[in-house]
C-alpha cells in the first residue's frame, strides 16, 4: 500500500521492468481505444501485460487490482454499454472513486467504497471516458477490497464472464485464496485472463522479505511449477500459456539478492470447465467472427487458430471451446484425428 499509494507517482519511479508492458503490437481496436483513456489515469499504470482477451462484446468482467484504472476503461470500450466492468483495488491512492451505480442483486451485501477517494478527479475522469465512448450511463464501478476476500466486496458467486488482473497476484501472500475466489466468481465457462511474474525457484527468505522487491513485484513471484498445481487444486483448466518474457532488473544490488534466480513476465488463461462439459476429443473449425480477429485467432502459444481450417482438439481443449463464450465462434464435431495429442492446452 505504500509503495504503490506513496512512493511511486509515475511509471518511470519502477526500478525494474517487471511491471512495464512488453512492446509487442496492439491489435487495431485496443490501440483506439487506449487513446480515449485519460492521461492521468494511463501514467500511474503498472502492469507487466496486456489483459485483453477477445470477444467481448457484452461480458461482465472483474479487474483485480485494477489501479487507476487504465485496463477498466479500455475494456469498458470493449464490452460495450450492454457490458460491465469492475475493479477492486485495495490501495486507496490507486482507487479513483466509484462509476455509477452498483450492478448486484439487492439480496448481496452492498459494496464497501472508500470514503476518501479523489472525488473531484475522479468525476472528472467518468465524465471524461464516459462522453469519449458515447454512453448514456457508466458501464464501470471500482471497488476499494483485496482479491483474496472478493466476498466482503459483495462480489457473488458465478457473476462475471472474465476475470483479469495484471502483475498484481505476486502482490497477494496467498495466491491460493486469489484464484479460489476468482474461480467462485466466475460463471461456469468462464475465463481467468491474467498477466503476472514467475520465478524459475522458490524464493529464500531474504528475498520474500525484500521490501523494495516486492514493491516491483519479484519478491512475491510465484514459482512457475506453483501455479499448475495450484489451478488444479482450486477447480480450473490447466493453465493455457499466452505470452512470455523475460524480465531485467537493472540494478546492481537487487541483482546480488536475487542471485541465480530468473524472472519472467507470462500471461496466461485459466477457464472454469463445467464437469459435463468434458466430452472427449473433437475437431474444430474457427468461423472468423471476433472482430479483430477474422482471419485468424492466436488463442494461446499453441493454439492459432485460421477461419475455416480444421484443428484436432484434445478433450481438454475441446472442453474449454466447448463451454466458453467461444462456442459460437467454432463448429465442434465429436472425434479427432489420431494425431491429437493430450495436453496440448498447457
Amino acid at each position: 500500500q505504500d509503495y504503490y499509494g506513496k512512493e511511486l507517482q509515475k511509471s518511470e519511479d519502477l526500478k525494474t521492468n517487471a511491471c512495464v508492458t512488453s512492446a509487442r503490437p496492439l491489435p487495431k481496436a485496443v490501440r483506439d481505444a487506449l487513446e480515449h483513456v485519460h492521461e492521468e489515469v494511463v501514467a500511474r499504470y503498472y502492469g507487466c501485460g496486456l489483459v485483453i482477451p477477445e470477444c467481448l462484446l457484452s461480458c461482465w468482467i472483474l479487474d483485480l487490482g485494477s489501479g487507476s484504472g487504465r485496463d477498466c476503461y479500455l475494456l469498458s470500450q470493449l464490452v460495450g454499454e450492454q457490458g460491465h466492468v469492475t475493479g477492486i483495488d485495495m490501495t486507496e491512492g490507486q482507487v479513483q472513486c466509484r462509476a455509477g451505480a452498483s450492478p448486484h442483486p439487492p439480496s448481496s451485501p452492498p459494496p464497501f467504497f472508500l470514503s476518501s477517494c479523489q472525488v473531484e478527479v475522479a468525476k472528472k475522469h467518468i465524465a471524461y471516458h464516459m462522453d469519449k465512448f458515447g454512453y448514456q450511463k457508466p458501464n464501470v464501478e471500482f471497488l476499494h477490497g483485496y482479491m483474496e476476500k472478493l466476498g466482503d466486496a459483495g462480489l457473488a458467486d458465478e457473476s462475471y464472464d472474465i476475470v483479469i488482473s495484471n502483475c498484481v497476484i505476486n502482490l497477494a501472500p496467498d495466491k491460493r485464496a486469489v484464484l479460489q475466489e476468482a474461480f467462485r466468481v466466475l460463471k461456469p465457462g468462464g475465463e481467468m485472463y491474467f498477466s503476472d511474474v514467475y520465478a524459475s525457484q522458490r524464493l529464500s527468505e531474504t528475498v520474500r522479505k525484500h521490501r523494495v522487491l516486492w514493491g516491483e513485484c519479484l519478491a512475491g513471484a510465484l514459482y512457475w511449477r506453483d501455479l499448475y498445481s495450484i489451478a488444479e487444486e482450486v477447480g480450473f483448466s490447466p493453465p493455457c500459456l499466452v505470452t512470455a518474457s523475460p524480465i531485467t532488473i537493472g540494478d546492481k544490488e537487487l541483482e546480488g539478492i536475487v542471485g541465480d534466480c530468473r524472472f519472467v513476465s507470462a500471461t496466461f488463461r485459466l477457464f472454469k470447465v463445467p464437469g459435463g462439459s468434458r466430452a472427449g476429443p473433437a475437431q474444430v473449425i474457427y468461423n472468423g467472427r471476433i472482430l479483430g480477429h477474422e482471419r485468424e485467432l492466436v488463442f494461446d502459444a499453441n493454439f492459432t487458430f485460421k477461419e475455416g481450417e480444421v484443428v484436432d482438439m484434445d478433450a481438454e481443449m475441446a472442453a474449454i471451446l466447448r463451454s466458453s463464450r467461444f462456442a459460437e465462434e467454432f463448429l465442434i464435431r465429436a472425434g479427432a484425428s489420431a494425431t491429437a495429442l493430450q495436453g496440448n492446452c498447457c
